[in-house]
């Protein structure tokens, strides 16, 4: 299995990096660094064994026929994992996090 992820999401991830250092989420830039490689680690090893469910229209924008996964990084904050799957590979299109895509889901 592969994963594949959109450029538009690798872009997204090392924002993220800058996102949580710069607003004090942590107060090292390595910690956020090692937060968001956790992820990413979580992601390739466990995105294939995780309860798929198929994404609501909202997020067409980032595709057509999606499917979500969820990923819980601490009490606060789950990850949204949004992707297609054909032949063994994932094709990572778009992540957000409960703050930014819960209310869209139903």
């Amino acid at each position: 299995m592969r994963f594949i992820f959109a450029p538009e999401v690798e872009h997204y991830l090392i924002e993220l990096v800058e996102i949580l250092f710069h607003k004090e989420y942590f107060g090292f830039y390595e910690d956020a660094d090692e937060y968001v490689t956790s992820l990413v680690t979580d992601i390739t090893t466990s995105l294939s064994s995780k309860q798929k469910k198929t994404a609501p229209e909202y997020f067409s924008t980032y595709g057509k026929d999606l499917y979500y996964s969820v990923f819980k990084k601490n009490n606060h904050t789950q990850w949204y994992v949004f992707f297609n799957l054909e032949n063994d590979i994932y094709y990572i299109r778009y992540i957000g996090n409960n703050h930014m895509v819960s209310q869209h889901l139903s």
